[in-house]
């Protein structure tokens, strides 16, 4: 078993004088998975129509496929991935990213002129925005949800959400685990209830996949997007979509090919041409999660992650608003009240961070004040945390 902490730094190809806080955010690959992905790059590019033409998709139009392979590449790594999140290989199909995957459910709903989507305000931006845009073009609205705060127990959203639902509410849109607030949220409570209300459900998973244990077909949600080069430390860019047996007609990827009309699989698989190699390098990201034993990864990141939110709020004087149980890989702590309390004044402080003191951390604004993201990775450990803590309140008038 690797020692967790510093020294797991040289796995990844990141910068040892930057004290990186921000995994998170668009992941980092270790150097195992990226020379994976340059060998797949090499491969292909021995025999690239053979490669991407004959052995990457179930099939191509007019082609008998790749008799030398026992199954196409794309589903070879899907059966690599599967297991990992919990689904069956014949219900997931790879993305570019959680956007892509998000936007493919939310431009298939039937909506109608006077339904609605339910969010809540923890969703993030990018999907508010293309939730807006699906619901707006059939004359449907997006409520959006209010959530306690500070929250105390998860059941609050749970309550939140339902007390927002109404007979014309056909689809709820949420997070696993929150964007900005980094909240766990209790997904498959929700799910029950809002199917009980005949409402489906569709999950914005960034963050899950590799920050959290996850069984996606045990949530009971219909259709779940993610993820894996944030922390299932696939390559940039690569995400799933999974979606209920059920639910998968009609569904379509964002750019129309040659798949269309076919099925879940060959809509999503048989695309314009690009580079999959961060597809097929995903297994590999796993294997290493596996290798470094998971369940410890997990207590590792998890306990620096709370450790660490205890350290900088009691350091900065302000108040830990996280409960424990919503607590992951990552922990939003609010800076001091006098940090500021424009997303310009976290724009600049989170910028001279990183130039002047070599700490890379995400900064936002929310509820007129500034809020730190902590992302706790295997390469962290508390003296990370330290330096961040020191670091802002020398920057403080």
């Amino acid at each position: 078993m690797p020692a967790f902490g510093r020294p797991m730094l040289e796995q990844w190809s990141l910068d040892p004088a930057i004290t990186y806080l921000n995994h998170g955010t668009v992941g980092a690959p270790p150097r195992r998975v990226l020379a994976h992905q340059a060998a797949l790059r090499q491969e292909m590019e021995l025999q690239p129509s053979r490669f991407v033409l004959r052995e990457l998709a179930t099939r191509l139009a007019g082609s008998p496929g790749a008799p030398w392979r026992e199954q196409p590449r794309l589903r070879e790594a899907i059966a690599g991935v599967a297991p990992f999140l919990g689904v069956k290989a014949a219900d997931l199909v790879f993305v570019p990213n959680v956007t892509a995957g998000l936007n493919a459910v939310l431009q298939a709903l039937p909506l109608a002129d006077g339904d609605e989507v339910v969010m809540t305000d923890l969703a993030y931006g990018a999907i508010a925005m293309a939730a807006d845009f699906a619901a707006r073009r059939r004359g449907a609205k997006v409520t959006t949800v209010a959530t306690p705060f500070p929250l105390r127990r998860a059941e609050q959203v749970t309550e939140a959400v339902l007390a927002a639902i109404t007979p014309r509410t056909r689809l709820l849109v949420v997070d696993h685990v929150a964007a900005g607030t980094a909240l766990v949220l209790p997904v498959a409570e929700i799910a029950a209830e809002c199917h009980r209300r005949g409402v489906d459900v569709l999950v914005d998973g960034a963050h899950a996949p590799g920050s959290i244990a996850l069984d996606i077909a045990s949530l009971g949600v219909d259709w779940y997007a993610a993820n894996l080069h944030k922390w299932a430390h696939a390559p940039r860019s690569c995400g799933i979509l999974w979606a209920a047996p059920d639910r998968q007609a009609g569904l379509h990827p964002p750019v129309i090919s040659w798949g269309h009309g076919l099925s879940f699989i060959e809509e999503f698989e048989m695309t314009a041409t690009g580079d999959p190699t961060a597809y097929l390098a995903a297994p590999e990201g796993i294997a290493l999660l596996e290798e470094w034993g998971f369940a410890g990864v997990l207590a590792y990141i998890h306990e620096l992650a709370w450790e660490g939110a205890l350290w900088l709020t009691g350091y900065w004087g302000t108040e830990l608003t996280t409960p424990r149980a919503m607590a992951g890989a990552m922990v939003t702590v609010a800076l001091p009240e006098r940090a500021g309390s424009s997303a310009e004044d976290a724009a600049a402080l989170r910028l001279a961070l990183l130039v002047e003191d070599g700490i890379e951390v995400q900064l936002h604004e929310r509820r007129g004040r500034l809020w730190a993201r902590v992302s706790a990775q295997v390469y962290n450990d508390m003296a990370d945390m330290e330096r961040l803590a020191q670091a802002v309140l020398r920057r403080l008038p």
